[in-house]
């Protein structure tokens, strides 16, 4: 069961990519990514198929954000997640919250041997952040 302590302790990072940011707003990446940014989140988008999103930079992956983020979350398929998990460890990054369907269980693992906070199997970011975040 998750804990409320484990989704504090992520939603007190002060940057956050999200990776599979759509430009579609009836998409989930593009709802978990917009949500964020209302609460007055530091947000980066992150989708290699995309430029931009609401006038915001999109940027292809982790290397090409213009700082490294306290924290990131997946809305992308389980395989993509898996890359980008270790491609985050490998950062540095120790928050992680897989949104339900991009789970990958593998990846969980791997963060949790490397002492990363980890959200998976629920809830939603997007929840989460309505009810523990203030709007900016």
């Amino acid at each position: 069961m998750l804990s409320e302590e484990t989704i504090s302790a992520f939603l007190q990072a002060r940057s956050i990519a999200v990776f599979g940011v759509s430009r579609d707003p009836e998409k989930y990446g593009y709802k978990v990514y917009r949500t964020l940014k209302e609460k007055g989140v530091r947000v980066f988008a992150v989708n290699p198929r995309a430029q931009e999103v609401d006038g915001d930079p999109v940027y292809p992956n982790l290397q090409a954000l213009p700082e490294v983020p306290e924290a990131i979350v997946t809305v992308v398929p389980p395989e993509v997640t898996k890359a980008v998990v270790a491609e985050a460890l490998a950062a540095g990054i120790r928050k992680v919250w897989m949104q339900p369907g991009s789970e990958h269980e593998e990846a969980v693992r791997q963060a949790q041997e490397a002492g990363a906070i980890v959200v998976h199997g629920g809830p939603c970011i997007m929840v989460v952040a309505t009810t523990h975040l203030r709007s900016s």
